[in-house]
């Protein structure tokens, strides 16, 4: 199975660090977006795209802006300049001939992908994995004293999975002001929601309000005991064998050229 590096120009001007896995002749291109702070180098980022490589699904996994070894700076990013960054990465593999044709999205990438699909026309389908319904869910891991600092002050260094990040206030105000309800409601494409109902990060609950806005067809599969980041390789495994079977209703084969 190749693994190749797959760097793009974002839509600030930026160089988005990307990884291609999959084989040489994919039946499907897909993207995946990483968590919150994660990047693209993360376990779950990492097992998942590989898992889906060996079942014949070819995957971009990238760092936002300002995150791993992407250009830009975290602090000047938002919700919106993550949603354009999707966006630009499918523009940037159709031009190279790897035209994406499902989304996958973990935690807020998973939020990020829901708002994207609508601008991204050739995307046939969409799978969340721990996605917040509630973008206001992400605050939670910040610690109260740092979002008065934010507040107070307009910026603020703040430690988030134990690394130090430098976040504005228009980062905060944008978890806060972003409604996902519609963009849902108005997805027209194929919806697979999957969520450990033990998720103590972003609460199984949010699945459960995703899955209830969005039309037919969707599908619910709870994750059972896998924890929010899928740090367990039967975890990440298990999520490309559902991924992979759900999609192939809505993927374009090799046989759909002729």
């Amino acid at each position: 199975m190749a693994s190749q590096v797959f760097d793009f120009e974002g839509p600030k001007g930026y160089r988005l660090s990307g990884r291609i896995e999959g084989p040489e002749a994919p039946h499907a291109w897909a993207i995946f977006a990483h968590c919150f702070t994660c990047g693209k180098d993360s376990l779950a980022a990492t097992r998942t795209t590989r898992a889906l490589g060996v079942r014949g699904v070819g995957v971009l996994r990238f760092d936002f802006a300002g995150l791993g070894a992407s250009q830009g700076k975290f602090g000047d990013s938002t919700f919106a300049a993550d949603v354009a960054d999707l966006i630009a990465a499918g523009h940037a593999m159709t031009a190279a001939g790897k035209e994406p044709s499902l989304l996958i999205g973990h935690s807020l990438g998973g939020a990020a992908s829901l708002m994207a699909a609508s601008m991204m026309p050739n995307i046939r389908a969409v799978v969340t994995i721990g996605a917040p319904y509630d973008l206001k869910n992400v605050l939670h891991q910040f610690d109260p004293a740092a979002l008065e600092e934010i507040e107070a002050n307009g910026e603020a260094e703040v430690h988030l999975a134990g690394r130090p990040f430098f976040v504005r206030k228009t980062l905060i105000d944008a978890l806060r002001e972003n409604n996902l309800r519609s963009h849902i409601a108005d997805l027209k494409r194929p919806l697979l929601v999957m969520h450990a109902p033990g998720d103590d990060t972003v609460y199984v609950d949010n699945a459960a309000h995703i899955f209830a806005a969005a039309k037919h067809p969707k599908s619910f599969i709870s994750l059972d005991d896998a924890n929010h980041l899928l740090t367990q390789q039967r975890d990440a495994d298990y999520v490309a064998d559902l991924i992979t079977a759900w999609s192939s209703r809505y993927l374009p084969m090799k046989s759909d050229a002729g």
